[in-house]
């Protein structure tokens, strides 16, 4: 698949319609924009690739990488923080997990009451499938930069990840 250099062969979307608009937008507007849709166009493919690979969805893939991680389990509270959606939302995903034999349920030692969410044996094995395949396409997607490139970029996101958080630990203590 060829990949289209100039702009104007590219469908027009917010970040490209600001560079359009006349003077007085500010630089910090564009890198924005330009981060959003880096992340949607990555995310839409990683969605597509998904359900057409796996016939599954991304909050799905999501919530089985989080259990992956977590190797001694995690509450469905621990769950919704880590993912950022409402225990409702992952409740549902967690019960049709579950009835495919991908997730279990038990009872945290010490609080019968808590319930951990843990991979099953091919929870884990169907989890090692997709991520594998997730790196490979990840690294498909960002293949078009050099190594150089990628590890400027990644320093100056981190970078700006940090220029966000003191931003928000200012507009804390206003």
């Amino acid at each position: 698949m060829t990949q289209p250099d100039d702009l104007a062969t590219v469908a027009v979307d917010a970040e490209t319609a600001l560079a359009q608009a006349p003077p007085g937008h500010k630089d910090e507007l564009r890198l924005w924009l330009r981060l959003l849709t880096c992340t949607t166009l990555v995310e839409g493919e990683i969605r597509a690739r998904l359900r057409r690979d796996f016939d599954t969805t991304l909050p799905r893939f999501d919530l089985m990488a989080a259990l992956d991680r977590a190797s001694g389990g995690m509450t469905l509270g621990e769950v919704s923080r880590r993912m950022m959606v409402s225990n409702g939302n992952v409740t549902g995903l967690a019960t049709r997990l579950e009835a495919e034999g991908l997730v279990e349920r038990r009872a945290r030692p010490g609080d019968r009451r808590a319930q951990l969410l843990r991979l099953t044996a091919k929870g884990r094995r169907e989890f090692a499938r997709q991520s594998a395949a997730h790196e490979a396409w990840i690294a498909e997607l960002l293949g078009g930069l050099a190594p150089e490139e990628r590890a400027v970029l990644f320093r100056l996101l981190g970078r700006a990840k940090l220029s966000v958080r003191r931003a928000q630990t200012l507009g804390e203590t206003a």
